[in-house]
């Protein structure tokens, strides 16, 4: 009897129950019309736990890939987070429909974001499944019982969920050609986030766990399939008019979302585009010289900011005028923007920097030092991001949408320098970026500055359009910069009580977290009222989705940044 209820123990982590609360809190609040989607949501979520369970017990069966040491795999939460975050919006957008405050192209888009993002955690716990077995294989060539069953588990669940998949697509489609389409649509998403989760777990070892892995990957592949079915759907438009462009997203984009993307996809496509540049050039020194030759570092800097300024402002701009009609350059429009209300967006701009300038010397000056505890020091840019993003958020909104985008957009070109090493940048930012990291970061890639960021960027970015959840664009400011600086500083000083025996998380420390989060709520909640945003969010709903949140940052060993204001914005939205 002990020995059965250590074993529910270790199966049941704290973890999985938060996880197993977050996904019955989303199923329990669908509508009847999106129940083929709550199916394939409870499917997705059986197998993830079962391949984590598999995993867990036996960590050899994942010995092909080095994740980041210190991380449980973190399967379940990895493979859930997106889809329910999709079928949040879902939600919404079918209480937005029966106010007809919003249109079926506009919930049709958002289905197929759904089955895009389910599709590729599907196909990667499928892979991961497939990789186990394997595994076993080779360590034994006798396959267990339980082995099997979690195979015939795993292909009926396929099954059911292709099926739910299906049915869901049908409605939404005109004919059988366009369902066909829609589903090798899927497929296709699918394929390429197996083999970009194995590229990025094999190019960057120990940088992330099998979750992580999982959420960044089911994030970058719906963002490019956006993006290539946008392009396709245009070039179909203009050559051949037929029934394909209906694969299209067809919902108006603001000009601000335009930018950004084309901004964000350019610089992640940059490095291919440099690497090629590179090969051609070093190919060109070999062939006049007769030997293999390597390009130095000055040339090598030559050449990345020479292709760089081409790329970024001619080749992406172009894209974003032919395929979503943008009439005018995205830099212009962006300082017509800025300048259309110049007190106010040039004053915000002039106080962020004034704040970023301060703070990171004062902060690094301090992690020099290394008389602060790295966490500690990390909970203080926590607190910067609330001084920043909170003030903007309700006075400038739009503004702080593009804002998030440059940022962004900076981040990313200057990880490319640092890890690349460009001179004469690279290896100073290096230097410099090394003053704060910690366990989750690695030599290779910094994570860290990215999922803040990213953090309190995407509930903003997710809640344009229809929103009758004046919370949920908070999400990410109330969890990060309140709930999590909260938790950890209290915790740290006055924390005794420990969630586990091995964690370092505890009671006080969750206790305050909560409680300050709702204690922000409690004051925001009458200035946005004040401002004329909707407010149809109840308290006891409220309270669910702080405290699930504050439970998830207890219990989790993923990176807090990433999973949890989406965890939080999608139980906001219900």
């Amino acid at each position: 009897m002990a020995g059965e209820s250590s074993s529910l123990a270790e199966m049941m982590t704290g973890e999985r129950v938060v996880v197993a609360v977050v996904v019955s809190r989303v199923l329990l609040s669908l509508p009847l019309s999106l129940i083929s989607h709550g199916f394939s949501l409870f499917l997705l979520s059986l197998s993830a736990f079962l391949i984590e369970l598999r995993a867990e017990t036996s960590p050899f069966l994942l010995s092909p890939f080095t994740p980041r040491r210190g991380a449980s795999s973190g399967i379940l939460l990895g493979a859930v987070t997106l889809p329910a975050v999709m079928m949040s919006k879902l939600v919404q957008l079918t209480r937005a429909i029966s106010l007809h405050q919003a249109q079926q192209d506009e919930l049709a888009h958002v289905t197929m974001q759904y089955w895009a993002a389910s599709a590729s955690c599907c196909a990667i716990l499928i892979y991961l499944s497939v990789v186990m077995s394997q595994a076993k294989k080779n360590e034994s060539s006798s396959s267990s019982s339980s082995s099997v069953w979690l195979t015939r588990v795993s292909l009926t669940g396929t099954v059911l969920y292709g099926a739910a998949c299906f049915v869901s697509l049908s409605i939404i489609s005109h004919t059988g050609l366009n369902t066909s389409l829609k589903m090798l649509w899927m497929l296709l998403h699918g394929v390429a986030a197996v083999k970009l989760i194995r590229h990025l777990l094999r190019t960057f070892p120990s940088c992330a766990s099998i979750g992580e892995a999982l959420l960044v990957t089911s994030g970058l592949v719906l963002y490019f399939g956006d993006f290539l079915a946008c392009t396709i759907a245009k070039i179909c438009e203009k050559l051949i008019p037929v029934d394909l462009v209906s694969i299209s997203y067809g919902i108006r984009r603001t000009e601000t979302g335009i930018i950004i993307q084309g901004l964000l996809l350019g610089l992640l496509l940059f490095p291919m585009v440099f690497r090629f540049a590179l090969h051609i050039y070093e190919s060109s020194l070999n062939k006049r010289d007769g030997r293999p030759r390597t390009c130095s570092d000055t040339a090598k800097s030559v050449l990345f900011f020479v292709s760089l300024l081409p790329f970024m402002v001619v080749a992406v701009p172009s894209w974003m005028q032919f395929v979503h009609d943008f009439h005018h350059h995205p830099f212009l429009w962006v300082l017509a923007f800025v300048f259309s209300e110049p007190m106010k967006r040039v004053s915000l701009c002039i106080y962020w920097l004034l704040l970023i300038v301060v703070s990171v010397s004062r902060f690094y000056n301090i992690s020099r030092g290394s008389k602060v505890e790295r966490i500690l020091l990390r909970k203080y840019y926590h607190l910067m991001a609330v001084l920043m993003f909170l003030p903007a958020l309700v006075l400038q909104p739009k503004f702080l949408d593009l804002a998030f985008g440059a940022a962004l957009a900076v981040f990313i070109a200057l990880e490319i320098i640092r890890i690349w090493r460009i001179h004469p940048l690279g290896e100073p930012l290096h230097h410099f970026m090394n003053a704060f990291t910690d366990h989750r970061d690695s030599e290779l890639l910094i994570v860290s500055h990215f999922s803040l960021l990213l953090g309190c960027a995407l509930p903003i970015w997710m809640s344009s359009g229809f929103n009758d959840r004046a919370l949920s664009p908070f999400a990410g400011i109330l969890s990060l910069g309140i709930g999590d600086t909260m938790a950890s500083m209290v915790g740290h000083k006055y924390g005794v009580l420990r969630w586990s025996k091995t964690g370092k998380k505890t009671v006080e420390g969750t206790a305050a977290g909560i409680t300050s989060m709702m204690a922000v709520c409690y004051v925001l909640i009458p200035v946005l009222a004040s401002m004329g945003y909707i407010l149809s969010q109840g308290w006891w709903s409220l309270l669910v989705a702080v405290t699930a949140t504050g439970m998830l940052e207890a219990y989790t060993a993923q990176l807090d940044n990433a999973f949890i204001p989406l965890v939080f914005y999608s139980l906001l939205c219900l």
